[in-house]
């Protein structure tokens, strides 16, 4: 493994959701690390289940919360609500929204994230 520094501002891929923001890719140390930008009104199972076509969200996150709240909710209906300066581990099966009229914003380092949000 080489040593090696990249930044989001030139990310490797920029992969936009239906509507309401987009995420940021890097893959640095054969791993991929991933910015997600939620604006206000974003809904996982409204502007990414599109472009995913499964039920929920089957990748597991490990992200440290950056800005704004984001509401996760479980397939058994449980639920928690993230916000700046939290660090989650979120497994798959999940529908997340933003809380609140500002924007998320979340650096996952779940480094299965190649293909998250990329269409089937």
């Amino acid at each position: 493994m080489d040593l090696e520094i990249k930044s989001f501002d030139k990310a490797d891929q920029t992969r936009p959701f239906q509507g309401n923001g987009w995420a940021d890719l890097v893959s640095i140390g054969g791993r991929d690390v991933v910015m997600g930008h939620f604006e206000p009104g974003w809904r996982w199972s409204s502007n990414v289940k599109p472009i995913a076509q499964t039920d929920l969200c089957e990748f597991p996150h490990l992200g440290y919360m950056l800005k704004g709240r984001v509401r996760v909710t479980m397939k058994d209906g449980s639920e928690l609500e993230m916000a700046a300066g939290d660090v989650v581990s979120i497994p798959p099966g999940h529908d997340a929204e933003v809380v609140g009229d500002e924007e998320a914003i979340m650096v996952d380092f779940g480094g299965q994230m190649g293909d998250y949000a990329l269409p089937k």
